[in-house]
């Protein structure tokens, strides 16, 4: 009888421990399906602020010897960016240049940047979104303060080496439309 009480003390703890591990273990899994996706390739962006036009600015001179690591794409106060990807927003705060910064890991284990943002939607650190999921609001904060509002959008691969976002965003069905490079 006491080793039917052990065994069936045993099975109740670990159930308890299984269900207090499945959520953990079932965003394992959708991490792992996230990082396994293909990264993403030419046009297969959707616009972060849809309708918008706007230019290569990868690669341009920047302060402290720094070249720009993405796109600026200008639009006024408070424009709703959408996230270009799903994914699980892995970093939500402020940093010294890009101000408050929302950053959203997607496909292929690729780091979705948005900065200089006026202020932050309701989102959370391991959040699941979709492509289209409001990440931010256009704004000029960090280094950009005292500029045009604009979203400052970076694209950065697993180990963190930037490339170039402009040729991965695609026009949108909404009839927005990158601009000519210049």
């Amino acid at each position: 009888m006491r080793r039917l009480l052990v065994l069936a003390c045993f099975l109740v703890a670990l159930a308890l421990l299984g269900g207090w591990l499945w959520p953990q273990l079932q965003s394992a899994l959708r991490y792992a399906d996230l990082l396994r996706q293909p990264a993403p390739t030419a046009a297969s962006l959707a616009l972060p602020l849809p309708g918008v036009r706007f230019a290569d600015t990868w690669g341009g001179a920047r302060s402290e010897g720094r070249r720009h690591e993405g796109v600026d794409i200008f639009a006024p106060r408070n424009t709703r960016i959408l996230a270009a990807t799903g994914g699980v927003v892995s970093r939500i705060g402020e940093d010294r240049l890009g101000g408050r910064t929302v950053t959203v890991t997607g496909p292929g284990g690729y780091h979705h940047y948005y900065a200089h943002l006026e202020r932050y939607p309701a989102l959370k650190e391991g959040q699941w979104i979709t492509a289209g999921t409001v990440v931010g609001y256009v704004g000029d904060s960090g280094n950009a303060q005292g500029t045009p509002t604009h979203l400052h959008y970076g694209v950065y691969t697993p180990m963190w080496t930037a490339i170039n976002p402009y040729p991965l965003l695609r026009t949108t069905s909404g009839g927005g439309q990158r601009g000519a490079r210049e």
